[in-house]
């Protein structure tokens, strides 16, 4: 991230920009409120740093003090989704990226395995401000026209449109660095529109929500097992679904499935080869 066209984004609000979502989903999970809150809460947590970057309003606190704002829509934000440590880590430096950004959600919030580009994949413009009169929609739309690339792309393009409005470190914009107004409006894989977070989240309810739980499910299994998933887990994760339809998709079914899984139950522990 070029610093110098981005002064704000410091030390500080690098390390304010991890946290987030950290406090967010251990608030989630002490709480065992449902799952379905990191795509739907109205709330998160910011310190002063953050809040300023956010546009949010706080209370006086110490610079490392958090604080929940309840109502942070007002601003934007609320859930994983606009949070911007995600924005940023998926912007080249001195553009946002709807293609990284879009392929972030396929591939870790709905669980799509995507292909690797090909070889010679034509590069984008690095930077957003020397686009001219073409705004990066329509130069990813001909880019989208190669039928090398429009297979791919139509699968994530659309997800990451959603997010012109925030900018490369994450900060909210009507302008792009061009001078154009942003535009969020999507037309989504299924071919429903949708326009910014708002219309992400509807399109997942309506279309994806079944994914998103299932990559919940899947992506905690592995990590509670500390490996990558086999056909032997998929009764586990069925049984991981059914406790989340039953128990009102609340956290901690999903580890009560898990800890009395035998998979969870007969892991080796780090010292147990070295004992046999």
């Amino acid at each position: 991230m070029d610093r110098a066209r981005f002064p704000g984004f410091d030390d500080a609000l690098r390390q304010a920009m991890f946290e987030e979502p950290v406090r967010f989903i251990v608030d989630v999970v002490q709480a065992d409120r449902s799952v379905l809150e990191f795509l739907d809460g109205r709330h998160t947590f910011v310190n002063p740093v953050l809040a300023r970057h956010y546009g949010l309003s706080i209370p006086p606190v110490a610079s490392n003090q958090w604080v929940r704002v309840d109502d942070a829509r007002a601003a934007g934000r609320g859930g994983l989704l606009p949070m911007s440590v995600f924005l940023t880590a998926n912007s080249p430096g001195l553009r946002t990226s709807p293609v990284k950004r879009g392929n972030w959600v396929a591939r870790r919030i709905l669980g799509e395995r995507i292909p690797p580009p090909p070889a010679a994949v034509p590069e984008l413009p690095a930077d957003e401000a020397t686009l001219g009169e073409l705004t990066l929609r329509e130069t990813l739309a001909r880019h989208r026209a190669d039928p090398n690339c429009a297979s791919c792309h139509q699968r994530f393009d659309s997800l990451g449109l959603v997010f012109e409005g925030f900018g490369p470190v994450g900060e909210s914009r009507t302008l792009d660095l061009a001078g154009h107004p942003v535009d969020t409006r999507a037309v989504f894989p299924d071919g429903s529109e949708g326009s910014g977070v708002a219309g992400l989240r509807t399109y997942i309810h309506a279309h994806r929500q079944e994914d998103f739980l299932d990559n919940v499910c899947r992506k905690l299994l592995a990590y509670a097992l500390g490996r990558s998933l086999m056909l032997s887990d998929e009764i586990t994760v069925r049984d991981m679904r059914a406790r989340l339809d039953a128990n009102g998709r609340k956290f901690g079914s999903l580890v009560d499935v898990i800890v009395t899984s035998p998979q969870f139950l007969n892991k080796r522990g780090p010292g147990d080869l070295a004992t046999q």
